[in-house]
């Protein structure tokens, strides 16, 4: 019975041992650099036509985010943005053009701020044609995110370093 007990408690040592070890190597805060890229989802609309600069919308990363095989936030993780530029389309000529960024990632439920590069979209202006249609047109629409499927996918670049918690 003595004996069985030592080697119930030996063989607990060595698992918990191996355990700390283990975590010990994994760092709890990593510095993500400058250049690093985040390609992320839109999951609301953004139209030119509706909303105005400061508009602030949600994506998700479509890529795991990480440095040297430590995944600091996993594919799915929230990300939000804002609307830094919005021009409608003109009604007889000229393209709608809106410039995103990026501003907060959630990691482990709390937000830390990003300072990324923008992501431009633009339309060509139909000129004649929209004259034509007389729809009045929506400019970009919701080329940027919407429902059915036609979420846009985006690419940011880090512009800064940034320490960031390790996901848990």
């Amino acid at each position: 019975m003595r004996q069985a007990l030592f080697r119930a408690a030996s063989s607990a040592g060595v698992f918990l041992t191996i355990t700390l070890i283990s975590a010990a190597q994994v760092p709890t805060r990593v510095t993500v650099p400058a250049g690093m890229r985040l390609l992320i989802r839109t999951v609301d609309a953004v139209d030119s036509s509706r909303q105005q600069v400061g508009y602030r919308f949600t994506a998700y990363l479509e890529t795991n985010l990480q440095v040297d095989e430590v995944v600091v936030a996993p594919r799915g993780s929230t990300l939000y943005g804002r609307l830094a530029n919005s021009q409608s389309a003109g009604r007889m000529a000229g393209g709608a053009e809106l410039t995103l960024e990026l501003t907060d990632i959630v990691i482990n439920g709390t937000g830390y701020p990003l300072l990324t590069s923008t992501y431009e979209v633009r339309s060509q202006g139909q000129g004649k044609q929209t004259a034509r249609r007389a729809t009045g047109g929506a400019g970009l629409g919701a080329l940027v995110g919407g429902p059915g499927g036609r979420r846009k996918g985006c690419e940011f670049r880090l512009q800064q370093p940034v320490s960031l918690p390790v996901a848990r």
